[in-house]
């Protein structure tokens, strides 16, 4: 993992994501600038990660956007969740791809903001997936 700066409340909540660092996703990099956040996730595509086609399944390259969302939209320090998301695959991605992720958010309003997250090949820059998630900050307590 790469070191974040001072946002150790992102640094926290990834050291407990297991769901992440299970699939073997690392943090590039996160950032959080004029109220926006921004994050980098990669991931290698696995044995296991590969279906019936020989190609990754979309889930795990969803999987992969999702994480460097949930980075983006929580850089601000406020608990954030998903409200929804969808994902358009663009290109596929094989067994040994080293898929990037990075997110970005575009805006935030009231509990409520965006955030596109693009994943590419990481040897040849190709765009494998476009991504926009919807996230909802949770109620302070």
């Amino acid at each position: 993992m790469t070191p974040v700066g001072d946002l150790e409340h992102v640094r926290a909540m990834w050291a407990d994501d297991r769901a992440s660092a299970g699939l073997g996703i690392e943090l590039v990099d996160v950032t959080h600038d004029e109220g926006l956040g921004r994050a980098t996730a990669r991931m290698t595509v696995t044995d296991a990660m590969v279906n019936g086609h020989a190609l990754c399944h979309g889930g795990f390259v969803f999987a992969l956007a999702d994480s460097a969302f949930a980075l983006a939209c929580n850089a601000g320090g406020t608990p954030t969740v998903a409200a929804a998301c969808d994902i358009t695959f663009v290109a596929a991605a094989r067994l040994g791809d080293v898929l990037v992720a990075t997110a970005r958010e575009r805006a935030t309003y009231g509990r409520n903001g965006l955030t596109d997250v693009t994943v590419t090949r990481e040897d040849d820059g190709t765009l494998v997936a476009e991504f926009r998630g919807r996230s909802r900050s949770l109620p302070l307590r």
